[in-house]
């Protein structure tokens, strides 16, 4: 039977544009975002859930996706200033992770731009559109956003320059900073601007950071803030770093967070308010229910695929938050640590609306999240979760409180199989083995295996060996090889010709080479050919990125060995390229460039101008002097003339990406 496909017309997404705006009968917009990643109007896109969440509030949103900074700063002009705010974020991922390897090789590539192309976002964005947009209207507040300023809200070791950073918000110069998921915030910050900028109601909020004096500081109530080290105490001991980090990863483990963090940077004090609590599964669904079109914007007609929308274009998302703490991972500093799940209805709702997209052939490619099988699960005793601060639910061992039962979760795999037009329900997102249930007989294990995998099923080990794996927070690898044998004995009784595929990281800190070595043996004796390998970036706010930079263990003070050299990360990632014999692949031999070679970032700081007071001015002399403070953000990408690079001229007059 012929399925119902949905059609669109182009005012059913957020204007991009003048003339967009001016389609909709708008003669003003109260808020415009910035974004580094193209516009794609789905809810696994940051600046496309904050519009819509915006706009059914009844504000007129209009997003520009990947300005350039380059040129005359026209697409920083050409909507004029807003009646509330601008909004700015890096994109769906941080924008120097986005551009280099963990060698600090320039990518050649950017999945979140139309066709591939690299090139159409600057190093530090966040910093980088902020500085425009406070240069030419410093009257209008900018609020910052998304991962790149969540990450950084405070001090924080940034592994591109190789120093510490402090907040972003002194080196944006943003009036306010929104961390973690932004559904709440968004709101409150739009309602307290309604009426025009006021810093005393903006402070009161929830989940946000500002900068602040003495005087303000000293109100604050003692029982309930806690001062932190100083950037500069930070950059003269590393110690008061990592105490640092355990403190703030100890506050945003509890499940009611009341403390107010206030860290001194430059003779400023950074304000971290302490952040809403985990959504409920009526929140949630109200984000994910938004009318998104599920679709890039028109203005990228025959522009070529946006990868990043291509992966996902077929998928549904089920839950938020991850509570494996994992030491590397960025998910539960951003997303948080307690899972907010959509109900049932929601999620079958979307899975009927890509069931009606254009092309859709009855595979839906991942039903999951930041780990596939953590939806609906959290603490059986509210109150013992209250008095607990356990980075993790799962590490040393699993918490006797946890409800890890996937019965609901596999209620939800059966219902979405009675979808119309759904054929396989196939589960993308890593799973977490060492939540498998010990009751259930395999059950679930079994249930992934043959009916929602599409011939390779994706793990997480990390490592082979236990004293690496416990500094990453990870399990035993024992539990793996239980897990391996469990998939080949169901793949065997099913008759299936199924992988498991294992990812795993080198270059973490307290792996030597001898464990690199160690882990090459066992997983050639388990005959796996190492494809899903990286080799580890150290993210800011992570407690591997503290490790790297300090080369100890903030929880015990124990010294630990850290290959930081680009030589050494190089020799630990090449045992994941051995023969049998354990020489290197032929394939390996020669090391890799990038198209644009190896040169990394070389600026430790951005030099954009600092906000101005009083009257910005116009025309093109002052955009070519605001955009060649700009060049030293630019820290590594050679200058050249990209063919198809945004808003150049065409040759009918129109800018491209318009």
């Amino acid at each position: 039977m012929a399925r119902n496909t949905v059609t669109h017309s182009p005012s059913e997404w957020l204007p991009t544009s003048a003339k967009e705006v001016e389609a909709l009968g708008w003669d003003y917009l109260d808020v415009i975002l910035f974004s580094g990643d193209a516009y794609v109007d789905h809810p696994a896109f940051g600046a496309a859930v904050i519009g819509r969440l915006l706009q059914a509030e009844g504000y007129r949103v209009a997003i520009v996706p990947q300005p350039n900074w380059r040129d005359d700063l026209r697409d920083f002009r050409k909507l004029g200033k807003p009646r509330l705010f601008f909004g700015v974020s890096a994109g769906s991922m941080d924008s120097m992770v986005n551009h280099y390897t963990a060698n600090l090789r320039l990518r050649s590539d950017d999945a979140y731009t139309p066709g591939g192309k690299a090139g159409f976002r600057p190093d530090r964005a966040v910093t980088v559109y902020t500085r425009i947009l406070k240069s030419l209207y410093p009257n209008t507040p900018v609020v910052i956003g998304g991962i790149e300023a969540s990450l950084r809200r405070l001090t924080h070791y940034d592994y591109w320059s190789d120093s510490l950073h402090p907040s972003l918000l002194i080196d944006s110069g943003a009036d306010l900073l929104m961390y973690g998921m932004g559904d709440r915030s968004i709101i409150d910050v739009a309602r307290a601007l309604k009426n025009g900028f006021n810093a005393k109601l903006l402070r009161r909020l929830p989940q946000v950071a500002f900068l602040a004096d003495e005087s303000y500081v000293s109100r604050l109530d003692p029982a309930t803030t806690l001062t932190l080290r100083s950037w500069e105490e930070c950059l003269a001991s590393r110690e008061a770093f990592a105490e640092n980090f355990v403190r703030i990863e100890t506050e945003s483990n509890r499940l009611r967070q009341e403390t107010v963090l206030v860290e001194y940077a430059k003779g400023r004090a950074v304000v971290v308010n302490p952040p809403y609590p985990a959504l409920t599964e009526a929140e949630i669904d109200r984000s994910f229910d938004l009318p998104y079109t599920r679709l890039p914007h028109p203005r990228y007609a025959g522009k070529g695929d946006i990868p990043a929308y291509e992966m996902i274009k077929y998928s549904v998302n089920i839950h938020r938050g991850c509570f494996g703490g994992c030491s590397f991972c960025t998910i539960s500093a951003h997303q948080g640590k307690f899972i907010s799940s959509r109900s049932e209805r929601s999620v079958l709702a979307e899975i009927g609306k890509v069931a009606r997209m254009e092309g859709f052939k009855g595979y839906i490619s991942d039903v999951g999240g930041p780990s596939a099988n953590m939806y609906g699960m959290g603490g059986r005793d509210k109150s013992l979760c209250g008095r607990c601060t356990r980075p993790s639910c799962l590490h040393p061992k699993p918490c006797p409180n946890l409800d890890n039962s996937h019965a609901r979760l596999l209620a939800l795999y059966r219902s979405i199989a009675k979808v119309g037009g759904i054929k396989k329900a196939f589960i993308g997102s890593g799973i977490r083995y060492d939540l498998f249930d010990r009751n259930d007989g395999g059950a679930y294990l079994r249930e992934v295996v043959v009916n929602h995998t599409s011939g390779r099923l994706k793990v997480a080990p990390e490592h082979t060996q236990d004293e690496v794996l416990k500094l990453m927070r990870k399990p035993s690898f024992a539990l793996f090889r239980e897990l391996n044998a469990q998939f080949n004995d169901i793949c065997r009784r099913e008759g299936l010709r199924y992988q498991l595929i294992p990812y795993f990281i080198s270059s973490h800190p307290g792996c030597t080479e001898a464990d690199m070595e160690c882990l090459s043996e066992i997983t050639r004796a388990l005959d796996f050919r190492l494809e899903q390998v990286q080799d580890l970036t150290p993210t800011p706010m992570t407690l591997s990125s503290v490790m790297f930079y300090t080369g100890i263990d903030p929880y015990t003070g124990r010294s630990l060995y850290v290959a930081r050299s680009q030589d050494e990360k190089r020799r630990q990632k090449s045992y994941f390229f051995r023969n049998a014999d354990g020489s290197l692949r032929s394939d390996q031999l020669a090391p890799r460039r990038g198209k644009h070679g190896q040169k990394p970032p070389t600026s430790t700081r951005s030099t954009a101008p600092k906000p101005a007071a009083g009257k910005s001015g116009t025309g093109r002399d002052t955009a070519q002097a605001i955009r060649r403070t700009f060049d030293d953000c630019e820290t590594a990408r050679p200058p050249r003339e990209r063919k198809g690079a945004p808003r150049g001229k065409t040759a009918k007059g129109r800018h491209r990406h318009e």
